[in-house]
């Protein structure tokens, strides 16, 4: 972490991903929720998205430059001490004052499993659009990439806006009754399309303009979540081609 300077998480986190996750509150608006939005952070803890921090680069992500963990039980311990020292709630406590819809991965579910199952226990209603596991108490919408052509967007992206969507086809002001359950699943059945991968090659010159401008907006992100990026855009590179390519336009020896 570089502590010279701070940044509201608002400002901090860049990416198809965040802008959509900001949006949500938006959409909750409109369904009767009021609602506040929280970082589940693997350097930071569960956050408020108004906290401010210094620039860092953690992940969950497994094969990742950034990850703080190779295994899942890595993973799990590292969330508990964050938690301990840094977490400014638990989900626990969120879930006891309401409602929680929850976007998590799969690595990061996996990492906050325990409190996961606490949430479950206690909260009204919870919502989780990805994840990896069924929890008594949590209804669970899995990742769909068949609804990619009709939200649009990345992968990274998927489940915020599978949430978005589902925040639309709440009418009745409870977040996971059954009449917005079977309306969404209708919709969901009714537009996810399987992907097809045909990717679009690039010229050494679009992959290096790509770089540029996604580091120009994303300081800090790392190459192998540049290149998931590129190809999460329908777009094509060789892994070893877009590491030396991205050694050059970086300037890197």
């Amino acid at each position: 972490m570089n502590a010279s300077r701070t940044h509201s998480l608002t400002e901090l986190y860049r990416g198809d991903h965040w802008t959509q996750a900001r949006r949500l509150r938006d959409a909750a608006a409109k369904a009767g929720f009021e609602a506040d939005l929280w970082v589940a952070s693997a350097g930071l803890g569960l956050q408020p998205v108004s906290a401010a921090a210094p620039s860092y680069a953690a992940t969950f992500s497994t094969r990742h430059a950034d990850s703080v963990t190779t295994t899942a039980e890595g993973s799990t311990q590292w969330w508990s001490h964050l938690q301990g020292g840094a977490g400014r709630a638990t989900l626990q406590e969120l879930g006891k004052a309401g409602p929680v819809l929850m976007v998590l991965s799969e690595v990061y579910a996996k990492a906050m499993e325990a409190e996961l199952r606490a949430v479950a226990a206690v909260a009204s209603e919870a919502l989780l659009f990805g994840g990896v596991d069924e929890i008594a108490g949590i209804q669970r919408v899995p990742a769909d990439a068949g609804l990619r052509r009709t939200l649009g967007g990345t992968l990274t992206s998927l489940n915020v806006r599978m949430a978005a969507s589902w925040l639309h086809h709440c009418r009745d002001g409870e977040l996971t009754s059954t009449a917005t359950s079977d309306s969404w699943k209708r919709w969901a059945a009714g537009e996810s399309r399987p992907e097809q991968h045909n990717r679009q090659p690039m010229t050494d010159e679009q992959v290096a303009a790509f770089i540029r401008k996604q580091t120009a907006s994303q300081p800090g992100i790392s190459r192998t979540r540049l290149l998931r990026a590129l190809r999460d855009e329908g777009r094509a590179c060789e892994q070893s081609r877009f590491a030396n390519l991205y050694k050059k336009t970086m300037g890197e020896p």
